[in-house]
């Protein structure tokens, strides 16, 4: 079992203006799939209090998963892929090509998605976007793989062969 952390981006959800609906709905996402969610939070769509957020889960809480919600759009206060790009080490492009591919195949705007993922230390950071709808369809597309790589960060030994793909 790996732990998560779901950090939900939204200037109005933070401001308490809206109820957040996409952290818990990736919540039950996540917990349904066999992980301990071990933190959740709404942080304002602000590059350094995005970027301090996701290194104090990696660093500190030690998440092997922190999955973002929000701010992965065209408007000029989206700026959590570029928060994430800042604290990563190592980039995950295959992750968020599939959520775009699967996304496509709903929405031709899934085009417009600029999320990104990648590693820092032994935690994987995945952005999505900020609609429920949006942000179940595209962990839906990458959860299945999502543990295999964990494995892998983690230093356990596994073996690809064995998954027969």
């Amino acid at each position: 079992m790996f732990t998560a952390a779901v950090l939900t981006v939204s200037d109005r959800s933070a401001r308490g203006l809206r109820k957040d609906g996409s952290g818990p709905e990736v919540v039950r996402l996540l917990e349904e799939a066999g992980y301990r969610v071990v933190w959740t939070g709404v942080v304002p769509d602000e590059q350094k209090e995005i970027q301090e957020a996701l290194c104090r889960l990696a660093d500190e809480e030690r998440a092997a998963l922190v999955v973002t919600t929000g701010g992965t759009g065209f408007a000029p206060r989206d700026v959590t892929p570029e928060a994430t790009l800042a604290v990563c080490e190592r980039l995950t492009p295959g992750i968020p090509e599939a959520m775009r591919y699967a996304s496509l195949q709903v929405t031709p705007r899934a085009m417009l998605s600029r999320a990104q993922a990648g590693i820092r230390g032994k935690t994987l950071i995945v952005n999505l976007p900020g609609s429920p709808k949006a942000a179940r369809e595209n962990l839906q597309a990458v959860l299945p793989a999502l543990a295999h790589g964990l494995e892998m960060l983690s230093g356990r030994q596994s073996d690809c062969a064995a998954l027969g793909n």
